[in-house]
């Protein structure tokens, strides 16, 4: 009764900044432990995690530490999808946020190859699994707590406020590496320096809690409970009788997740192998044009809130496919201010997609089967977006030049253009 009662009083202001804050805080913390992971599989993991002696072998296996977490985010699509649908959005974002917190605080504390042995990259392995796991659930259920408690007319303002978490982790993780190689040595870092960025990770998992378990659940979900709506299998049901939203969903994220695969990982290793840049000099580009994207989420939740999601997302896609063409020129300049120009293009547009594709997603699928539906269809758009696109990049632009790499990213962009073609047309101000 005292559930029912609080799900049936009005929303107050300060309820309203809880949810939007709760949504927000869970994926600052996944992009911030996304981000200190993939620092560390360069700096640190070859050095002190596996057989000293073929420093290419230790990177590579690293790297497919690294690679374990996409392997492992559809997975954590489908669990915590199930419960989100069963149980409800507040206690199974609560266990996803411990799920992703603990893993990341853990890979802190462990012992290292030359402490334990060929045991070391083993946990290391179990770890990145728990990473990814909790964050296969993170995403869909944060997105479902902001939109499924936004006001009529303001579902993608709400729902931008999880994926803000991106360029803030971003900022948050290369902020805090860059303070750590800039004030210690390289033996003190790696001794133990390293170790403080997924130690400070705890704090946010702490006030993330905090913040979570004082909200309610959603009034959607508590109205399909009402309503008897809930399906047994949610996973089935997804497949069994939505497999063409689950299909125009993850392509129509395709080109969003290969965009910021090529600012961010493939740009770096490009920038830094290739054009002569130091590491620490092209973090500080990456972290001006980081405020780019922060910049353009916003502006596209408001443009979404007006004139509809899909028409939104069509037209970021079309500038994605028009940087395409502009993604070498820029790149290859040889002045800063030519890499900024290349890095807040393309970070801008990347907010411009990035900030109504939750609520986009959400909208596709009924509430029942919401959480599983739009996680599993944005964790596969990942795998076939952002795991090969470093790899598929760095090989064409090592074999057939740096413009064959934007005109990959154009054809990206393409493909998603005809999946959002056959989105159903949203309203305006709904």
């Amino acid at each position: 009764m005292a559930a029912a009662a609080d799900a049936a009083r009005p929303a107050t202001g300060a309820d309203k900044r809880r949810v939007l804050f709760a949504s927000l805080i869970g994926t600052t913390i996944e992009f911030f432990d996304f981000y200190i992971y993939a620092t560390a599989a360069v700096l640190v993991f070859p050095h002190l995690f596996f057989p000293p002696g073929d420093p290419a072998s230790a990177t590579l296996q690293s790297f497919a530490t690294f690679a374990l977490a996409f392997i492992a985010r559809p997975f954590g699509s489908a669990l915590f999808g199930h419960f989100g649908d069963r149980v409800g959005r507040k206690a199974t974002l609560v266990a996803a946020l411990l799920t992703m917190g603990i893993s990341t605080v853990v890979i802190g504390l462990l012992p290292t190859y030359a402490q334990v042995g060929v045991a070391a990259p083993l946990l290391l392995a179990l770890c990145r699994l728990g990473q990814g796991v909790g964050l296969g659930g993170e995403w869909g259920g944060a997105v479902l707590l902001a939109t499924e408690n936004a006001p009529p007319g303001k579902r993608a303002w709400y729902g931008m406020f999880p994926q803000l978490g991106a360029p803030i982790g971003f900022l948050l993780s290369t902020g805090v590496f860059l303070a750590l190689t800039h004030f210690m040595s390289d033996e003190a870092f790696l001794a133990w320096g390293w170790r403080i960025p997924f130690l400070a990770s705890a704090v946010l998992v702490l006030v993330g809690l905090w913040v979570r378990l004082r909200i309610t659940e959603t009034p959607d979900f508590q109205k399909a409970l009402e309503q008897g709506e809930r399906v047994r299998l949610p996973m089935a049901s997804v497949l069994r009788e939505h497999p063409g939203r689950l299909l125009a969903g993850m392509l129509s994220l395709v080109a969003t997740f290969v965009l910021f695969y090529l600012m961010t990982v493939f740009a770096l290793s490009w920038g830094t192998s290739k054009l002569g840049y130091s590491r620490e000099h092209f973090l500080l580009l990456q972290m001006l044009g980081v405020l780019f994207f922060a910049f353009t989420i916003p502006l596209a939740a408001l443009y979404a809130d007006r004139f509809g999601r899909r028409n939104a997302m069509l037209a970021a896609t079309v500038l994605i496919i028009a940087f395409g063409f502009a993604f070498a020129p820029l790149l290859e300049s040889g002045s800063d201010w030519g890499v900024l120009a290349f890095l807040g293009l393309g970070l801008g547009a990347m907010g411009l997609t990035y900030g109504p594709c939750g609520t986009i997603l959400a909208e596709m699928f009924p509430t029942a089967v919401r959480y599983t539906g739009a996680s599993l269809a944005f964790n596969l758009a990942g795998i076939l977006g952002a795991s090969p696109a470093p790899y598929i990049a760095t090989r064409l632009g090592e074999r057939f030049g740096l413009q064959s790499v934007g005109w990959y990213l154009a054809a990206m962009g393409g493909l998603t253009l005809l999946a959002l073609l056959t989105v159903r047309r949203d309203s305006p101000g709904s």
